[in-house]
């Protein structure tokens, strides 16, 4: 019941996301009916299928190569989703900024966007013959009188009257009446005039251009800068992640390690996550990157894989090759329980890799212990920290290999000098760090705990977009120092 509710919260939220991205970018943008404004809509219902299709297929067992098909462009829309919604968010504080500083720049240039409409002739007494305006018609066009000159009548006492007028009332001159200026792409309603109008010879009315609305510019502008900015980021990510990880080096210092393995070198990889978008090129650039730092020890610390053995037993392969002076150890992570943890262990011991399920070594000069991870629980699997620990010399230092952070309180109880982990991606995708930091006691990097040292890798890989922001991945070298030397 409670996953259920759970999972309909999810869906509504995507919907309401989806319902935004699709105003901003494609309704706010486009016309009715245009072509862009169709396609936009069928995408808005296609990508979000596809995401729910690249989550999903794996776990009711469809086909590796439909669960391949789906990854790509689902689980990158999940990536381009969020950063595209978190540009749009930034774009509406600067929104009102844009609209408001175009306003202002269109009033401050005067008559910009006006039409010139001019002022009313003086009219000649109704009734009278001629053409309406108070020139007589049968006047030839030179003896016209200018605008604003008054017009002798028919009658001599009307023209008495009208020079009597000249003579006392001051000369009329048409001034032009300057409207406001409206938004381009709008015209303006106006009323008739009151009487008949004359058109001016030397001031004709303009009308500007027809063009798109402020509104509809800023939102194409602002649409626009979101679309660049979201885009380029998941596409920068994705090649960091596709390039394969880099290389970390961190010392540190155990105060029970002999002077004898002082300068030991364990190369620290987890959540490699080898499946539909990452395979065997993505296992062998990781290979080649821990060969290349010679290490004493290699400790692949969980989330090797997501999927079965049968669709990725051959991307894991390349695992074979890896070359360390004390051995490659492996323990188990949550993602090993999604893909069947008892076949990978198998099959990562036919590799060449050492499993420690719940099971301790020794090393020159410390002790090297791994724990089932904490999903394990539900196949009654789990970490059993006395079968690992339990017995040893605690006057020797141990490091132990357990993929979730969160059991550094076990670790410190039975008196690990160092915890090596994975899991938490070091959040992965920006802000996704913040999620990482409610969950785990360490995101990344190395934290003390007590007389307990835990070190948290960011991963060499990622899990379900191909897309790293804001925590790169890495595959750290870290160098045992002993406080005798």
């Amino acid at each position: 019941m409670v996953f259920a509710l759970v999972g309909l919260v999810v869906l509504a939220l995507l919907g309401a996301v989806h319902r935004y991205v699709w105003r901003r970018f494609v309704g706010d943008t486009t016309a009715p009916g245009s072509p862009l404004r169709r396609a936009g809509t069928v995408a808005a219902f296609v990508l979000p299928l596809l995401s729910i299709g690249a989550m999903t297929s794996g776990r009711v067992g469809a086909p590796f190569w439909l669960q391949q098909v789906l990854a790509w462009p689902g689980f990158l829309w999940l990536a381009c989703l969020l950063y595209l919604t978190l540009a749009l968010l930034v774009g509406e504080v600067v929104r009102p900024v844009l609209l408001r500083v175009l306003a202002r720049r269109d009033g401050a240039i005067p008559g910009a966007g006006a039409r010139t409409v001019p002022a009313p002739a003086i009219a000649g007494p109704a009734g009278e013959s001629g053409t309406g305006t108070g020139t007589p018609a049968d006047v030839p066009d030179g003896a016209r009188p200018r605008t604003g000159e008054l017009v002798p009548s028919h009658s001599s006492g009307a023209s008495a009257r009208s020079e009597a007028a000249g003579r006392t009332a001051p000369e009329s001159v048409a001034e032009p009446v300057v409207e406001p200026a409206t938004e381009p792409g709008r015209e303006r309603e106006t009323e008739p005039a009151a009487g008949p109008l004359t058109t001016s010879a030397t001031a004709p009315a303009t009308t500007p251009a027809p063009g798109p609305s402020r509104r509809l510019f800023v939102s194409r502008v602002v649409g626009g800068a979101a679309a660049a900015a979201g885009l380029a980021t998941v596409g920068y990510g994705t090649y960091g992640v596709l390039r394969g990880p880099s290389v970390k080096r961190i010392t540190v210092p155990l105060a029970k390690l002999p002077r004898a393995a002082h300068g030991f070198r364990i190369a620290v990889v987890s959540d490699i996550h080898i499946g539909p978008i990452l395979g065997r090129a993505h296992t062998r650039r990781i290979v080649d990157t821990i060969n290349a730092t010679s290490p004493d020890l290699v400790a692949v610390v969980g989330d090797l894989v997501d999927g079965s053995v049968a669709d990725l037993g051959s991307a894991a392969e390349p695992l074979s090759a890896l070359r360390a002076r004390h051995g490659s150890f492996f323990v188990t992570g949550n993602h090993e329980y999604f893909s069947g943890a008892e076949q990978w262990v198998d099959h990562v011991r036919e590799l060449g890799l050492i499993p420690l399920e719940n099971a301790r070594v020794e090393i020159e000069g410390f002790d090297l212990a791994g724990v089932n991870d904490i999903a394990g629980e539900t196949e009654g699997q789990g970490p059993d920290f006395g079968r690992a620990l339990g017995d040893r010399d605690r006057g020797r230092a141990a490091v132990l290999l357990a993929h979730q952070p969160v059991v550094i309180h076990d670790a410190v109880e039975h008196g690990v000098d160092l915890q090596l982990s994975g899991h938490t991606h070091g959040g992965q995708l920006w802000p996704g760090n913040l999620l990482a930091e409610l969950a785990n006691p360490t995101v990344a990097g190395l934290e003390r705990y007590g007389d307990t040292q835990l070190f948290v890798s960011r991963g060499a890989g990622a899990w379900g977009p191909p897309v790293r922001v804001g925590a790169p991945s890495d595959i750290t070298v870290v160098e045992l120092a002993s406080r005798q030397a």
